[in-house]
């Protein structure tokens, strides 16, 4: 379903524009000077081409005052005119420079944006990269789905920040990815959280239990690492269009991971059956929803913050969803679901805060002033005996220099 947005190239027009013809544009760094403006074999120009002028039959004189023989004496010009074109990237050039301080600006932003995004090819390549890593990463999450609860393995799949987190510090794409101290107390708090909430609801039925655990874990780490490279690889939301990046991964999956279907139908591992119409509704509703919609959503909040928040913020759907059936189907569960909701919302909220101050690391400052406390404490106490003996020997020696005396 993914492979809707690619409908984008016939009848969104930037998309289109670009499909059949490459945008060119070039930003121009005001500072450098060109040297080949001042040349004299400026070849911008187009060949030159004579144009017929109209020029009227008779020409207005003065009269009067003006003697015979200057009557006679006129100027006499060419009937043709010499006509030359500019280039396109000339012309929008010269087009620039006719324009308003206001409007000029606004074009080099525009010309800077379209000169970093990628193109059509280098989407696609990217998308053929890292389409294997969304498939697995969906794929072995719905295989531990059967073999454990969904309650445990939402809490096992929430560890992903946590893979999130020592990943991004190994491999960062910006100043944002750095390892502190207190992002990792926010993971730690956001998966405690997330336990309580699992707890609230748990009956251990499936004798298949330590498979489903790997197979959650293993997700976990496919889904971080595919966050991570993506936006390693691409680190602005304006260098790529998202909706064409999942377009193309929807392609690639589809033409390269069909024979996956006759090795599991015959393989007896998956066998396929065609879905009812009860089941064709929900499975369309949950992937243009679910899957279609949602998963732009959460790529595009990852460029505009971090990778951290954004998959801190999945495993947020848990309480929300349980919160919802509380609300909408008067579901009770008992207290401990709330203590677990609060501290994951408030680990998100933190992970949020410090994505926006540039790393901020409250926790480290506080051990650092913790520390530095203890230091200044032992120092006090080990300062009092030396001051003490030096005390007391200034008196000694003023004593017996009285007594000498």
């Amino acid at each position: 379903m993914f492979t809707l947005y690619l409908l984008g190239l016939c009848f969104w027009p930037p998309w289109r524009e670009q499909c059949n013809k490459p945008a060119t544009y070039m930003f121009i760094d005001p500072n450098v000077e060109d040297d080949n403006f001042y040349s004299e074999t400026n070849t911008s120009l187009s060949d030159p081409t004579f144009v017929p002028i109209k020029t009227p039959d008779h020409c207005d004189r003065s009269s009067g005052t003006e003697s015979d023989d200057s009557s006679i004496r006129s100027v006499r010009f060419s009937k043709l005119a010499e006509v030359r074109h500019m280039s396109e990237s000339d012309a929008t050039e010269a087009l620039l420079a006719r324009l308003s301080y206001q409007a000029s600006v606004r074009a080099g932003e525009h010309a800077r944006r379209q000169a970093n995004k990628l193109s059509i090819q280098k989407v696609a390549k990217i998308a053929l990269m890292f389409c294997l890593f969304w498939f697995m990463a969906n794929y072995i999450y719905q295989i531990s789905l059967e073999q454990t609860q969904v309650r445990i393995v939402t809490v096992l799949s929430s560890t992903s920040s946590l893979f999130t987190l020592f990943l991004a510090a190994s491999f960062p794409s910006n100043g944002g990815d750095k390892f502190t101290l207190s992002k990792l107390a926010a993971v730690i708090v956001s998966i405690f959280g997330l336990v309580l909430v699992g707890i609230s609801d748990l009956t251990i039925e499936n004798n298949n239990m330590s498979t489903g655990i790997i197979l959650a874990l293993v997700s976990a780490f496919f889904y971080a690492a595919y966050i991570v490279f993506l936006k390693r690889k691409v680190d602005h939301e304006d260098k790529m269009d998202i909706p064409m990046f999942f377009g193309f991964v929807g392609v690639f999956n589809l033409t390269l991971l069909w024979p996956l279907f006759f090795i599991l139908h015959y393989g007896h591992w998956e066998d396929f059956e065609w879905p009812n119409s009860h089941q064709w509704t929900f499975l369309i509703i949950n992937g243009l929803i679910g899957t279609v919609l949602s998963e732009v959503l959460w790529l595009w909040g990852c460029f505009l913050t971090s990778s951290l928040v954004a998959t801190m913020a999945v495993s947020l759907t848990m309480p929300m969803s349980m919160i919802a059936d509380v609300l909408l189907k008067k579901v009770e569960y008992p207290c401990i679901f709330y203590l677990g909701s609060i501290p994951m919302l408030l680990a998100f909220l933190t992970a949020s805060l410090l994505s926006y101050y540039d790393n901020w690391d409250p926790v480290m400052d506080l051990i650092k002033r913790f520390f530095i406390w203890i230091c200044r404490r032992s120092n006090r106490s080990t300062r009092i005996p030396d001051l003490e003996a030096e005390q007391t020997e200034s008196l000694i020696g003023i004593d017996s220099g009285d007594h000498e005396a």
